[in-house]
């Protein structure tokens, strides 16, 4: 239900700081690239949470899976009567 209410209620959002938005304004205006400099940037920090999580769950996995395991069961047929 919340995700439905964000998705209907949608407004443009500015998230970076006045000095940022003006600094990248201005360096646009005159032909640089700051833009892309701080894009790159802002999708490195969201792919590095996601980096050090899948790199967490590599190591439990190859740790902790089970090897070698004995499962002791009766070569006899079950009678499902």
């Amino acid at each position: 239900m919340a995700l439905g209410l964000m998705m209907a209620v949608r407004q443009p959002v500015k998230a970076q700081c006045a000095q940022c938005a003006a600094t990248v304004e201005t360096n646009t205006k005159e032909g640089g690239n700051a833009a892309k400099g701080l894009n790159k940037g802002i999708l490195f920090l969201l792919g590095a949470p996601y980096l050090a999580v899948a790199a967490g769950g590599y190591v439990w996995y190859k740790n902790y899976r089970r090897k070698n395991v004995n499962l002791n069961m009766r070569d006899e047929k079950l009678n499902l009567n």
